[in-house]
């Protein structure tokens, strides 16, 4: 019985956004006091501005009572844990399925060792326009929205050649 090579080399992509994540919010953590100034990086439309949140995309939940960290915790196991099978059952070839997932898992992996370690996840990045302003966010945000739109992308318009290899 001879076995596939599988897609989890990919993992490599996934421990580079870790640590450029990690090592990115050490710097915003000693170099963007204090806390909630912005520091313009181009006007009218990117700060670098340190926050904190305790609850999930857009502060969802984090006006909870301390649980929401131990459910934010366990979901991004569980998540990391299914999409590693995912990469074991993708062929190695199909980094269309295996580069998503890897920007995913590292995205999650992230912001839960943010809050293992302090019970909240270090932001900084913040996008907006005149009065208008998305909520502050970090490089494991990006991870894990670069994976989810290329999975939906790929999936609606990367079909397969002619050979069914993509």
């Amino acid at each position: 019985m001879t076995t596939k090579p599988n897609a989890l080399i990919w993992l490599w992509l996934s421990i580079t956004v870790i640590a450029l994540d990690q090592l990115s919010k050490w710097w915003a953590v000693h170099a963007l006091q204090p806390m909630g100034m912005p520091h313009a990086v181009i006007p009218g439309f990117l700060n670098w501005t340190l926050a904190f949140n305790s609850g999930a995309a857009f502060s969802f939940l984090a006006d909870g009572a301390g649980w929401q960290r131990w459910f934010f915790v366990a979901l991004a196991v569980v998540i990391s844990a299914v999409l590693v099978v995912w990469l074991r059952r993708t062929p190695r070839r199909d980094w269309r399925t295996a580069m998503p997932l890897a920007f995913i898992i590292g995205g999650a992996i992230g912001n839960l060792i943010d809050r293992l370690h302090a019970a909240q996840v270090t932001d900084f990045i913040q996008v907006y326009f005149r009065q208008w302003s998305y909520p502050v966010f970090n490089l494991a945000d990006c991870g894990i929205t670069v994976g989810a739109v290329m999975l939906v992308a790929f999936g609606l318009f990367g079909g397969k050649s002619a050979g069914g290899v993509r």
